[in-house]
């Protein structure tokens, strides 16, 4: 029998901790083996466990999610992060995307989608549900900026990083930042999932991204976003 997945619940809401372990707690795979109240306790409690899934809140005293999510994947060790949020359009989740969080899942995500989350991000394979992550996505990109000359040379740089890309790779990555699954990509770009993952291992290399969720942000970025992939073949 394999082990069980290790989960620690950081969220300053009592209420929510209790539903989140609750839900968890009926899958046979999963342990909630900790909960932290805030930030800081939360970034401790991890040290001391070493859980293999962190589900993060956002808004939090003494040291806010994204700080605290920052800190753990500095490590050499990181665990998954998942990061929680009540709205979708929360510019923090954007910025914890950014520094390498696994993904992250609405409170109000369904139970039976919360806990394959979990094992899937357990088992590598960060995710976010592809309609959450287009609403992600279209609010960002729907949002004026002040600073339009850095947001034309984040588009550059993004670009210049795309072009590293052979075709079949840059329709993968196009892809992922459509929020498509892998197999959604295999069945839509005529490839067998092994071939899939073996691409996305490539992009993410070729790019520097840490997980597929900076994929998807860095094809915002260059403005890719609304780019349908089709087989080059």
């Amino acid at each position: 029998m394999s082990a069980s997945i290790t989960v620690v619940l950081v969220d300053d809401d009592a209420l929510v901790r209790t539903g989140l372990r609750l839900i968890l707690g009926g899958a046979p795979d999963i342990e909630v083996v900790g909960e932290a109240g805030d930030g800081r306790a939360g970034v401790d409690l991890v040290t001391e466990l070493a859980p293999d899934v962190v589900l993060m809140d956002i808004r939090m005293p003494r040291l806010d999610g994204l700080a605290a999510t920052a800190e753990l994947l500095a490590r050499e060790a990181p665990p998954k992060v998942i990061v929680l949020t009540t709205f979708d359009t929360d510019d923090m989740v954007v910025e914890a995307l950014r520094i390498g969080a696994n993904g992250f899942l609405l409170k109000s995500t369904h139970p039976e989608r919360l806990v394959e989350s979990v094992r899937a991000v357990a088992a590598g394979e960060p995710r976010l549900s592809p309609s959450v992550t287009q609403q992600l996505i279209a609010q960002v990109a729907g949002a004026p900026r002040p600073d339009q000359c850095g947001t034309e040379q984040r588009r550059e740089h993004a670009l210049a990083r795309l072009d590293s890309l052979t075709d079949r790779e840059r329709e993968v990555a196009l892809a992922i930042g459509q929020g498509w699954s892998n197999a959604q990509i295999a069945a839509r770009l005529y490839m067998g999932v092994p071939t899939v993952k073996a691409h996305v291992s490539r992009v993410l290399d070729k790019l520097g991204a840490g997980n597929r969720t900076q994929i998807a942000l860095l094809v915002h970025d260059a403005g890719l976003t609304g780019e349908t992939p089709t087989d080059p073949t």
